[in-house]
């Protein structure tokens, strides 16, 4: 999806959506066409891990603190 639903999907304005991927926090786009899109499934990933709803593979692990 383009940037502009992209970022109406996440529920931030256009600008804020940029700073989130600039940050880290979102997917970085694929170049489709000529234009950046960004992937639903990989924005959802990034969502899920911020809110701790991902799989942690850590917890699993003898010594390891989550």
């Amino acid at each position: 999806m383009k940037r502009s639903t992209a970022s109406r999907y996440c529920d931030l304005a256009p600008a804020k959506f940029l700073a989130e991927v600039a940050a880290g926090r979102l997917p970085l786009p694929v170049r489709i066409g000529g234009e950046d899109h960004w992937d639903r499934a990989a924005i959802d990933d990034d969502i899920s891990r911020l809110s701790g709803h991902a799989s942690d593979w850590r917890k699993d692990q003898p010594g390891l603190a989550a």
